[in-house]
């Protein structure tokens, strides 16, 4: 009969292994949070480009001598359910850190819920400003250049075309209400003759293409400054195209050389827009080469920007375990505070007075190449020279 105290005694060691964190058994849980089924034009090449990036990693030996292990929720594009889906992914899962989102008001919700729960979140996608001003935590870092930066991007040039009057048409949530305002508030320094005659703020993919060209048509603009993306974005160009609306206007727009916004419009695609985006077919670097050949031979597909994002993400948070030498919170935020990182885009750093990754975008103008949208006459703005002083987002960021 066996020793009831070694019994217990075995019963009792099983259940610790039971209840261990899942990176003291050899694995790091990184919970994923994003609206898979209502963006899948960007999120889907984001997943591979997370993928490829994990896959990458554990064939080189893991982190710290432990393997990355990916598990995704979809938010189905609710706030609510988004932090339904974060306190599962911590308390079923036992996930080490959490990242992901791709609307801004969903990266809110999770910046708020990585402060009440004292839990790491790198905000991969989402560009709203406040995730890492207003609403900023130590919890929260953020990868992609937000919404600031791009814009800041695409003021020198919208003040080189000397037009007076803009109209400007957004998707009225938080991403789009924080481009326009922006927009205004740079384009107004940067040219103080500047007049805004008209704006049109469109429900997330319900845009009402027709009344909002005609009004904006009414407006008699010299210039537009466009936000929608995907397929609102493709709705407002057939309507434009259609109403001669562009005809003889300048148009600034931002995401829209991006190729899952740029490719979907096809022989529709405008010619000479101002735009940020992604022209992964002419990027000659040594890191973006080497990206796109491994994306290309494990997916047999050419990247997105959502690829650069979800590998980049990836690979952000594995360098900055590796820096910590852990997955635990207070030494992942220590590690990430100035943390740089090699992404197909070059190094980045994650600057440590907001926590907003220096990545930067590519600037140029949109062609339609034999119906097919590219851009042409781009260039990389390197994302550190478009970020506020340390100055600047002391007053902006609350104190902590």
């Amino acid at each position: 009969m066996p020793n009831r105290s070694l019994v217990a005694a075995g019963l009792f060691s099983l259940s610790l292994t039971l209840l261990a964190p899942a990176q003291a058994q050899g694995v790091i849980k990184i919970g994923e949070i994003n609206s898979y089924k209502a963006q899948p034009a960007f999120l889907e090449p984001y997943k591979k480009g997370m993928e490829l990036a994990v896959e990458e990693i554990n064939a080189a030996g893991g982190v710290n001598g432990k393997t990355l292990q990916l598990l995704t929720r979809d938010d189905n594009a609710s706030p609510a359910d988004a932090v339904r889906a974060a306190e599962e992914l911590l308390a079923r899962e036992q996930v080490d850190v959490l990242t992901g989102s791709f609307l801004s008001h969903i990266g809110l919700a999770l910046t708020d819920f990585a402060k009440q729960r004292k839990v790491f979140f790198l905000a991969a996608e989402p560009l709203t400003d406040k995730i890492v001003w207003q609403n900023g935590n130590r919890y929260t870092f953020r990868l992609r250049p937000s919404t600031y930066m791009q814009v800041a991007m695409l003021v020198p040039e919208a003040a080189k075309l000397k037009k007076k009057r803009w109209v400007i048409v957004y998707p009225n949530y938080e991403y789009g209400q924080s481009a326009a305002s922006t927009f205004k508030q740079l384009l107004k320094a940067a040219q103080p003759d500047v007049e805004f005659v008209g704006e049109q703020a469109t429900p997330l993919g319900k845009v009402e293409a027709g009344s909002v060209v005609q009004a904006l048509a009414d407006a008699k603009p010299d210039a537009i400054f466009n936000v929608l993306f995907g397929a609102d974005l493709s709705k407002f160009v057939r309507e434009g195209n259609t109403r001669g609306l562009f005809k003889g206007r300048e148009v600034v727009s931002l995401l829209t050389g991006e190729p899952e916004y740029l490719d979907p419009l096809k022989e529709e695609t405008p010619n000479n827009w101002i735009v940020t985006g992604y022209p992964w077919y002419g990027i000659q670097t040594p890191e973006h080469k080497a990206f796109f050949l491994a994306y290309h031979r494990r997916f047999n597909d050419y990247p997105r920007a959502g690829s650069v994002v979800g590998y980049s993400a990836i690979q952000s948070l594995a360098a900055g375990m590796k820096k910590a030498k852990s997955a635990d919170t207070e030494k992942l935020i220590a590690a990430f505070t100035g943390l740089s990182v090699l992404t197909p885009f070059g190094t980045i750093t994650y600057r440590a007075e907001d926590h907003q990754s220096t990545m930067g975008a590519y600037l140029g103008r949109t062609q339609n190449d034999k119906g097919k949208g590219v851009m042409v006459d781009y260039r990389y703005l390197d994302g550190a020279k478009y970020q506020p002083t340390a100055a600047e987002v002391k007053k902006l960021r609350p104190a902590e």
